[in-house]
């Protein structure tokens, strides 16, 4: 069983798309925890009208104060922080299990068009993307419009993502894609929760999975399952208007709390 935790803001037709295909390519029974930070275009009912649990927020939180009030509600052993603006791919969750299972992992996240194998083919894909994003995020961010930008970037969504699976099978790379990440509960013990002072809290769990790695040794650092694609529209929603966070004056920067050198791990990791 796994429990998947999502915050949202409103956006209600990515709601329903992430929804539509969470239910369709999930393998495993899960609880899907919604984090509604005061939604007003029916979002937090729709999640409800579907089963999940949806917790209430008045205002508008950061990620990860969000994804820690998941976790307190959360039942399951695997935990995973998806974003709603994905599409998840057929048995995404069994195969990346399936994977931190063969490479000892504690701590993944899938691959996308944030990266891929290589510097290269992720530089092809970021451009195909472009393409069509600019040409059709014209017309809107409609189901219609958004589900047409998905079938023009992939074609065969099965068939993208079987070839892709049995291409890399169990193949991973060093680093992290933020949209969709697995954590196992016990690595929680180990790297603690999410840090409610960053919103770019993804790079920081990174750089503390790390540097556990490097200084105690009881887990890996944080790697790519090169097998699982999960696809994320990537800041498409991003011009929708989004509510001051009710704790900002909380937040500091990844530069507050890293040093530079600290920092260039995440840049050698984009290679």
């Amino acid at each position: 069983m796994i429990s998947i935790i999502t915050a949202i803001y409103n956006q209600r037709a990515v709601n329903e798309i992430f929804w539509n295909n969470l239910k369709k390519f999930t393998y495993h029974k899960f609880e899907l925890i919604i984090i509604d930070n005061g939604s007003t275009d029916g979002s937090a009912e729709f999640f409800e009208s579907v089963g999940a649990i949806v917790i209430r927020n008045k205002k508008n939180y950061s990620y990860p104060y969000s994804q820690n009030q998941g976790i307190k509600v959360a039942s399951y052993e695997w935990l995973a922080f998806l974003n709603n603006d994905i599409i998840v791919s057929p048995k995404w969750d069994i195969n990346i299990i399936s994977n931190m299972d063969v490479n000892s992992l504690e701590v993944a996240t899938v691959c996308g068009i944030e990266q891929i194998e290589n510097f290269s083919e992720t530089k092809k894909l970021k451009r195909r993307w472009k393409k069509i994003k600019n040409l059709l995020g014209l017309l809107g961010k409609s189901q219609l419009i958004l589900n047409l930008m998905h079938t023009l970037m992939y074609g065969n969504w099965i068939e993208f993502n079987k070839k892709r699976n049995i291409n890399f099978l169990n193949k991973i790379k060093e680093g992290f894609v933020g949209n969709t990440v697995i954590i196992k509960r016990n690595a929680l013990d180990k790297i603690g929760y999410w840090d409610e002072r960053l919103q770019g809290a993804d790079f920081d769990l990174c750089l503390r999975t790390k540097k556990r790695s490097d200084e105690v040794g009881d887990i890996k650092p944080v790697h790519i399952c090169l097998d699982v694609f999960n696809h994320h529209y990537i800041r498409l929603t991003a011009k929708s208007y989004y509510p001051p966070f009710a704790d900002s004056d909380n937040l500091i920067s990844i530069e507050e709390k890293w040093s530079e050198s600290e920092r260039l791990y995440l840049k050698s990791l984009n290679k």
